[in-house]
């Protein structure tokens, strides 16, 4: 068990509060196929960036707007296996309010979908796709989200589960705890994450108003 000193949380989201991997999979296997794509890469390569990311990088000459709205209405609809990962409504009784965040690379309405279906908060200060310019693994999202919470995102810890979400938070200046939900450790160690654990079940928090949290993880 190891104690490390913050101000702040800033969560992704799938992944680390909640599984949604079976329905990205579906919709962005779909995807795939209707455009003539392997659907195993376009999988890979779709985790935990936006969608519009992927879908300009593989159909540069597409109507972006049209495709982004297309797999967003298919996840909107597809909540079928969305749940609660390990330890997450745990850890987020736990902390104050303004000591938590998200930063998705969901839309802002597929992410509100995604955590009432899950049963989960939604922050006031959250994150999304909507709210940026660039995703991950570009910084802003989790610039951002600090900034939102008051606190210089080098003060924070970023949680995520990708490796564009932790190139983003270290570029953000924050330090990352990373999880092994959904790629080996050997990808989460190059992207830079400071600590991994399973996942939130891994870790607890306590905070007071001088020192802000102190998180605990058992490594």
């Amino acid at each position: 068990m190891i104690a490390i000193r913050c101000s702040a949380l800033l969560f992704d989201l799938d992944g680390v509060l909640i599984d949604s991997t079976p329905a990205v999979a579906r919709v962005w296997h779909q995807w795939a196929v209707d455009h003539g794509f392997d659907p195993a890469k376009v999988i890979r390569v779709a985790h935990g960036r936006p969608s519009r990311t992927t879908i300009r990088e593989l159909l540069p000459n597409a109507d972006i707007d049209y495709e982004d709205g297309e797999v967003e209405r298919r996840e909107m609809e597809d909540l079928d296996g969305v749940v609660l990962l390990p330890g997450a409504r745990q850890l987020l009784n736990t902390l104050p309010r303004d000591r938590w965040t998200i930063a998705t690379s969901c839309t802002r309405r597929l992410a509100e979908v995604r955590l009432r279906a899950a049963g989960l908060p939604i922050p006031e200060n959250m994150i999304t796709s909507s709210d940026v310019k660039i995703g991950k693994p570009d910084p802003e999202p989790y610039l951002k989200a600090a900034m939102k919470l008051g606190f210089a995102a080098s003060d924070c810890i970023v949680v995520e589960d990708a490796p564009a979400g932790v190139r983003a938070g270290k570029t953000a200046g924050a330090r990352v705890i990373a999880f092994l939900t959904t790629v080996i450790r050997r990808d989460l160690e190059d992207a830079g994450a400071e600590w991994i654990v399973q996942n939130c079940a891994d870790i607890t928090a306590s905070s007071n108003r001088e020192h802000g949290l102190q998180v605990n993880l058992a490594l």
